[in-house]
């Protein structure tokens, strides 16, 4: 069934949802992950790799929203168009099953970040993190069952809220940035001693400093670059979301525009809580970090409360980021059920047009991994 004219989004509420699914937990992981594996030179080539192939990707999606109109399932109908029903099959059951696990992850995030304040959720895998995991994950399906629009609206609020932490986070670090410390992290290894005045260091501890060294050793920039491929595409997942509820747009062309000016915003956001971080700490110290490194870059410029207030910020950022693959899970079991190449008991829907045997079978399977992660003692790597 074709959604009403008034159960129709906006080209702000498409957008919310790209940027919604694409910022999720990673962003919070960069200044670490960057630290361990580059310097600020290495990143910068690495961004431009990995934005310029995205960006390829979103006018791919914008172009193909222009040119099949009609193709209005998500990503996976573009598969079974061009080459059949089990190329359709094996991309849709593969975003499905991804986008579950992918929420899995989220709910082990969120324990694990509380278990840093809160013991009892030890690394998100014990038995009180899994309750309440199991709390939220139903009471997100009860309100996801009320209405595709209302759960969207949700997710714009829920948007706003997550990038503000980070603006912030952004902001601070603008301020607080140094060019040598940049310098000095920028080839990826360097002597302390060969650049400017590093007198700003020993105020933050690093005594001594003109004998240490940052950075690889003789790790080339090649390597260096090639260690950050993993993240950077990791972190433009959910670029597809505006084109997976296509079906939803009150005009088919806001699919291409939300797809791009959602990509464009993340990009510049990724780029910035990157290499700002370079210019406050030293290499060493960023790939020390434990995660969310975020919070531990923040707390070393404006003191504990830093890292509490990132630590909010993820939580909200990965409780939107589950909403947004929620929606997304259960609109992909949907729509391949529309097209008969999944069993058409998923394409029942309820009274407000929600596609509800394709929600509660995705929370099923939520639910069933949710109570596995308890016999494993690497939660969040499982998932």
């Amino acid at each position: 069934m074709a959604a009403s004219s008034n159960k129709k989004l906006s080209l702000w509420s498409l957008t919310s949802l790209v940027v919604g699914s694409m910022i999720g937990a990673g962003i919070f992981s960069l200044p670490a992950t960057f630290g361990r594996a580059t310097g600020g030179f290495g990143a910068i080539i690495a961004w431009i790799i990995a934005g310029g192939g995205m960006l390829t990707l979103a006018f791919v999606f914008q172009t193909l929203a222009q040119r099949k109109p009609d193709l209005d399932s998500g990503v996976y109908i573009y598969a079974k168009t061009g080459f059949g029903d089990y190329a359709g099959f094996a991309s849709a059951i593969g975003f499905w099953s991804g986008a579950c696990i992918g929420s899995v992850s989220y709910f082990v995030l969120i324990k694990s970040t509380l278990g840093a304040f809160f013991p009892l959720f030890g690394d998100g895998n014990t038995l009180s993190a899994v309750l309440i995991a199991s709390l939220i994950l139903w009471s997100f399906h009860f309100m996801v069952l009320r209405g595709i629009k209302e759960a969207a609206a949700i997710n714009t609020i829920a948007t706003f809220a997550k990038v503000i932490p980070i603006f912030i986070f952004v902001i601070v670090l603008a301020f607080a940035f140094h060019t040598d410390t940049f310098a000095l992290n920028f080839w990826g290894a360097q002597p302390l001693g060969a650049i400017g005045d590093l007198s700003h260091l020993d105020d933050y501890g690093y005594t001594g400093h003109a004998a240490l060294e940052i950075g690889a050793g003789s790790e080339s920039l090649f390597s260096q670059v090639r260690s950050t491929m993993l993240v950077t595409v990791f972190v433009f997942v959910g670029i597809e979301g505006a084109s997976v509820y296509s079906r939803y747009a009150k005009e088919r062309k806001h699919v291409g525009i939300a797809t791009v000016l959602g990509f464009i915003g993340v990009l510049c956001l990724l780029v910035l809580v990157t290499m700002l971080s370079y210019g406050v700490l030293l290499r060493p110290d960023l790939a020390a970090l434990r995660q969310p490194s975020m919070a531990g870059v923040l707390e070393h410029i404006v003191g504990r409360w830093g890292a509490i207030f990132i630590s909010i910020g993820l939580i909200i950022s990965v409780m939107g980021a589950y909403l947004s693959w929620t929606l997304l899970a259960a609109e992909a079991l949907y729509s391949a059920a529309k097209s008969n190449i999944m069993p058409r008991v998923f394409t029942t829907e309820n009274k407000r047009g929600v596609p509800s045997a394709a929600v509660w079978m995705s929370n099923i399977f939520i639910q069933l991994f949710l109570i596995v992660t308890l016999f494993t003692e690497y939660a969040f790597q499982l998932a």
